[in-house]
């Protein structure tokens, strides 16, 4: 197929790697330049969202926020400027459920198909095409992309409508959030009282308390290695998604909340730009006790 990806970041650059070791043919835009190796691959850099989507008969976007979706798609020379009837817009970035709805109808109306597909799993998972992809399309917007899908991920599951795929990422990052804090709190703790942290770290994969959060950003935090899989910054903008949805819903999210705080006291310091993991960092400053 004739793929459009525009966002080439950390987790844009090699799943649009996985798609042209598919066999696919790619049209990429970037805001800083084409990495040299997705050139090398065969990717064609085009100049605009517009001509991506002249080019392409499935766009695909991974951007860091909902401003940044809406000014592609509808910007000047944006993606809505350069389709035809039949095309289909996949949005794979982490927005607003509610925006994504406005978006999906903007971009039917033009005859064409809009699917949300936010993704799970980091800069590994994109590497490595086991992404975990939440879709929210009709049946007949799932049918046409889940090919592409099968390329970048391993679980993938129509969650349902437009918006649900962004919904369900949303209660992603909630959970993935208080797992982060809670394991930083555990090993703080244990640091404190005088254990090994690595060594607590290797008794608790064993038990209930076991988890992929445990097992890699755990060793993170003991390591000390901080460069961003996924970063504070981003992590931060997809809390505060959780918590106007929630003041819409006319619900709480108490855990969600402080665990935002403990983002924004990193944030304080200088680390909105390190990985997720590096929350840790905001527990070690309340706690006067580094895990090193």
């Amino acid at each position: 197929m004739k793929i459009g990806f525009i966002g080439l970041g950390i987790m844009g650059t090699p799943m649009c790697g996985r798609l042209i070791d598919a066999g696919h043919s790619l049209y990429v835009k970037s805001r800083r330049a084409v990495p040299e190796t997705l050139l090398q691959a065969g990717a064609s850099a085009c100049g605009s969202a517009r001509a991506v989507a002249e080019q392409a008969e499935v766009i695909i976007l991974m951007l860091p926020d909902t401003p940044d979706v809406e000014g592609v798609l509808f910007g000047e020379d944006g993606v809505a400027q350069g389709l035809s009837a039949g095309k289909v817009v996949v949005d794979m970035s982490s927005i607003s459920p509610i925006d994504t709805k406005r978006f999906a109808e903007r971009i039917i109306a033009l005859g064409c198909e809009y699917v949300d597909a936010p993704v799970s799993g980091g800069e590994v998972g994109a590497k490595a095409g086991t992404l975990t992809i939440m879709v929210g399309a009709t049946d007949a917007g799932f049918a046409r992309v889940q090919p592409l899908f099968q390329a970048m991920g391993k679980n993938i599951t129509h969650v349902g409508g437009h918006g649900d795929g962004q919904t369900c990422k949303v209660a992603n990052q909630i959970i993935v959030a208080l797992n982060i804090a809670a394991v930083g709190e555990a090993l703080v703790f244990a640091r404190k009282a005088g254990a090994d942290p690595a060594k607590v770290r290797q008794a608790l994969l064993g038990g209930f308390a076991s988890s992929r959060v445990l097992e890699v950003h755990a060793e993170r935090m003991i390591e000390r290695k901080f460069a961003p899989g996924f970063r504070i910054g981003l992590h931060q903008k997809d809390l505060g998604l959780a918590l106007s949805g929630a003041r819409a819903l006319g619900m709480a999210l108490p855990g969600t909340a402080q665990v935002a705080q403990l983002m924004q006291v990193c944030a304080a310091h200088g680390a909105q730009d390190l990985d997720h993991s590096a929350l840790v960092q905001a527990i070690e400053i309340m706690s006067d006790q580094t895990l090193d």
